[in-house]
């Protein structure tokens, strides 16, 4: 399924992201920015070309955090529609770990942080065998081994996409730095509260955490 068209009837385009005004962010522009969601790699994927806002003097790409919120938006609209127990989020990435975890307690869903046993997802005689209806993963290139299996049993899958990540088998993109400590437990702290809210119908929902609940230590 192509990324630009994910899982909906709604179409998802880097344009469209354009349309959000500042003031019409779920979080203050300047959250996004000290957070450093929008920082991504040197490296740059072909597939990753249109979520580039520009590029630094240092030589890094500076992701759009306009499309990074409106696909923030979408995912958590589509996870909401979901049963919450069949929502798997993994991470292996060390800083992704926690906000996995605190996303996965929060939403009602199940994590597998740190090391996934290959078969998770297709292999019933396994006693970590899970069958879920959609996949979060934090980077497709350190979760590969969950994507793959996604995949294989045609499920969707979520994921964080930085600069550099191929996107071929992530169905709905969101673009941002999927390696740094602060930028993971913003996206996750805000996709857990969007979730909420989408499930209550767009009212605010009971949310006490706060993006350092989220953070990993260092």
């Amino acid at each position: 399924m192509p990324d630009d068209e994910p899982m909906a009837e709604e179409p998802v385009s880097a344009s469209d992201g354009q349309d959000i005004r500042p003031g019409e962010l779920l979080i203050p522009e300047d959250t996004y920015l000290t957070s450093g969601v929008h920082i991504g790699t040197q490296q740059k994927s072909a597939s990753m070309r249109r979520f580039v806002y520009k590029i630094r003097f240092d030589g890094l790409h500076v992701l759009d955090v306009r499309e990074t919120d409106r696909r923030i938006r979408f995912a958590a609209k589509f996870l909401a529609r979901l049963p919450a127990e069949r929502i798997l989020a993994v991470s292996q990435r060390q800083y992704g770990q926690k906000p996995v975890r605190i996303f996965a307690k929060t939403v009602g869903a199940v994590s597998f942080a740190e090391r996934f046993v290959p078969g998770c997802l297709t292999n019933p005689n396994l006693p970590e065998y899970f069958e879920p209806k959609v996949l979060v993963v934090t980077d497709p290139a350190t979760d590969q081994q969950a994507l793959s299996e996604a995949v294989s049993i045609g499920i969707p899958v979520v994921g964080l996409c930085d600069v550099n990540n191929e996107t071929r088998d992530v169905d709905l993109v969101i673009p941002a730095n999927n390696k740094g400590r602060v930028a993971l437990a913003t996206v996750y702290w805000l996709l857990a509260r969007e979730v909420l809210r989408a499930r209550t119908g767009g009212a605010e929902p009971e949310y006490a955490l706060t993006i350092e609940d989220f953070q990993a230590a260092l």
